[in-house]
């Protein structure tokens, strides 16, 4: 299984007009965290998973890849 991580989110960070600082303010995620996990250097942990899908109001499962919806 492809994880599909850093797509999903600069996917809807580009739907939402969003750049990495403003998504950082919005989750409580660090600003180079965010970057990390962009350039695919670091995959989020669970409750950066978790805040990102109330966020963007989407599953987990669709940011890893799991599912399409």
């Amino acid at each position: 299984m492809v994880i599909l991580v850093a797509e999903r989110i600069k996917e809807l960070m580009r739907e939402e007009g969003l750049n990495q600082v403003r998504l950082a303010e919005k989750t409580g995620c660090r600003q180079n965290t965010i970057s990390a996990w962009l350039l695919k250097k670091k995959e989020p942990c669970i409750a950066s998973l978790w805040a990102l899908a109330d966020y963007f109001n989407v599953s987990v499962d669709y940011l890893i890849g799991r599912t399409d919806m």
